[in-house]
């Protein structure tokens, strides 16, 4: 089914959707988790100062390094909280829960005749320990997270690995992502590009484009 707009003057088809996974199709409840270790919010904020709101955490993402070597330059942002950092990262993946309507709105796409795939920050180990929580991917064509490429967004390079690993076209796909920086990279590559806060938002950001 093709799908046309107007786009600078020229009529463009959109042919692939492109998803983020975190807070896109599924919830990243690191805070919720860290509450339900008995974490106080004090205790919580330094424990995510020193691990998911790091720098470091983008390491993690990669997943160059070992997990204890992570693990320990995660330690040393705080180690007034290495006993609450180890214990969260035990119980890390819990944080990984699928939207309930992830999978519908990926088959939506799927069934109408567009090509949908993923690029995401993933961990590796984070990934093999959330597989029930990323149903959608029965519906995807393709996909690219970074632990599979030790690449990072919004690193222009994994941006390529996905466009020329499926032979996609950037001016016939969308991409969607919670990151605004994501999204620039996205847009600066030839893509169109939605900046997600919700659903629906996003839904009518794809009406526009003809989606």
């Amino acid at each position: 089914m093709a799908h046309f707009i107007e786009s600078v003057g020229k009529i463009e088809m959109i042919k692939n959707i492109i998803f983020d996974v975190g807070k896109v199709l599924v919830e990243v409840r690191w805070q919720e988790v860290m509450r339900e270790l008995g974490f106080d919010e004090a205790t919580v904020e330094l424990v995510s100062n020193a691990t998911v709101c790091s720098s470091t955490w983008g390491e993690y993402d990669r997943s160059k390094l070992p997990y204890k070597e992570m693990l320990t330059k995660f330690i040393m942002n705080n180690p007034t909280v290495e006993k609450e950092i180890c214990l969260f990262m035990e119980h890390e993946k819990e944080a990984i829960r699928e939207f309930p309507y992830a999978r519908e709105w990926v088959k939506s796409f799927h069934d109408k005749g567009y090509k949908c795939y993923v690029l995401s920050n993933y961990p590796k180990g984070t990934f093999a320990n959330t597989r029930e929580e990323r149903s959608f991917e029965e519906f995807l064509d393709g996909a690219v997270y970074s632990f599979q490429v030790q690449m990072i967004k919004p690193e222009k390079e994994i941006y390529q690995v996905l466009l020329e690993r499926y032979d996609l076209i950037p001016e016939e796909s969308v991409f969607i992502d919670d990151n605004q920086a994501n999204v620039e990279v996205a847009r600066e590559l030839g893509m169109y590009a939605i900046y997600f806060q919700t659903k629906c938002e996003a839904e009518k950001e794809l009406e526009k484009l003809g989606v």
